[in-house]
């Protein structure tokens, strides 16, 4: 009897019909969705006059998943309107309606702000930034954060929530952290300085007092070398941002100074010879930068004459700077060979002069006698 007083009630054949329009609708958005979304973008591409470029394709792309759940959500929506039972909670279906619609939107300009996207690769190009594997992704984490904020902000306004409360508690709690982890805190802001100022990137050969080695990893904490030692050294960022730092790998040429010892012996005509011919090897040499070539005789010392070379090589590599300087050195021992140049080796020249036996004499002086004896 209850039960069929409930039928007689709650479904009847109007209710019956519009439940079966209900699902009919949603069954037609959900089976649709691709094709609505083929045509939405195709009319905003008439709208806005453009043809398929490179940038309207990554829209297309970031923004099509999103569209395709977007029409899930209307079929939805006018699947609730047209079904019994709901009148009375449309203003919380709006809500939420609406809810879901910030949220696709969020989810499609996350996708636009990733690291990989077009975005960061018109911005440095337009504005000649200089954007490596660091600073990208950090950009791209920056704006999905606000992002993400901007729309639960939005979401809970919807839903009658006061969010000044909300942005006031988080700015106490953020004190409140920045004090209890005030090296965390700093660690990261040291992460930010490396990451804008780039001093070196992933990949780069540094040195600093603390550290000598290849960068491995940029953190927001820390960074990871691997030293020559093939050991890994991690150093926190705030240590880093307030250190002298030489990257190596940002040389435009390798330096190559160093001396020779010629003898005494060596006549100057040689000596000056052998000087010019190693200014033209060095010209010639194909991995020795022309700009800087100097070698001069600077220094008369008790011993030797010293030959001072300073020049630079065109790699930067330490290899391949070692087989170049390996290769001069050699030529450097055939040109002295052909020039009659001696090398200097370490030691000392004594000469002996001797003298005449001196007669042994003898003084008397206070009241001792003195001998005194000639030593050869």
């Amino acid at each position: 009897m209850f039960t069929q007083k409930w039928m007689d009630t709650y479904f009847t054949v109007d209710i019956a019909i519009q439940i079966g329009i209900s699902l009919c609708i949603l069954l037609l958005f959900l089976l649709l969705r691709k094709v609505f979304t083929k045509y939405l973008f195709h009319l905003l591409f008439k709208l806005t006059n453009r043809s398929k470029t490179e940038v309207i394709n990554q829209i297309v792309v970031a923004f099509e998943k999103p569209a395709r759940l977007f029409f899930v959500a209307l079929g939805l929506y006018f699947a609730l309107r047209q079904a019994p039972y709901f009148e009375h909670h449309m203003d919380v279906i709006v809500k939420l309606y609406r809810s879901s619609i910030i949220l696709m939107l969020t989810w499609g300009l996350c996708n636009l702000t990733a690291a990989s996207s077009f975005l960061f690769q018109k911005v440095n190009s337009k504005f000649e930034l200089e954007m490596d594997d660091i600073l990208a992704p950090f950009l791209s984490k920056v704006l999905r954060f606000m992002i993400i904020a901007l729309s639960i902000s939005v979401i809970a306004q919807e839903f009658n929530y006061d969010v000044n409360g909300l942005v006031a508690g988080l700015g106490l709690g953020g004190l409140a952290f920045a004090l209890a982890a005030q090296d965390t805190v700093a660690n990261f802001f040291g992460g930010i300085v490396i990451i804008t100022e780039k001093p070196f990137t992933m990949g780069d050969f540094v040195e600093t007092p603390s550290v000598l080695g290849t960068v491995e990893d940029i953190t927001f904490r820390s960074t990871k070398f691997r030293t020559p030692a093939e050991a890994v050294v991690t150093v926190p960022n705030s240590t880093l941002s307030k250190e002298p730092i030489t990257n190596w790998t940002r040389m435009n040429k390798r330096q190559i100074t160093f001396s020779v010892r010629v003898s005494y012996n060596t006549p100057k005509e040689n000596i000056d010879k052998c000087i010019k011919r190693l200014k033209q090897m060095l010209y010639e040499h194909d991995g020795v930068h022309k700009e800087t070539i100097m070698v001069n005789l600077d220094v008369l010392a008790d011993s030797y004459l010293n030959l001072f070379f300073n020049f630079y090589t065109n790699t930067i590599a330490w290899s391949e700077n070692l087989d170049i300087k390996q290769d001069i050195n050699y030529r450097i021992i055939d040109i002295f060979h052909e020039e009659g140049v001696e090398f200097a080796f370490p030691g000392h020249t004594i000469y002996m002069k001797q003298k005449g036996e001196k007669q042994l004499g003898e003084k008397r002086r206070n009241g001792g006698w003195i001998k005194q004896k000639g030593q050869r």
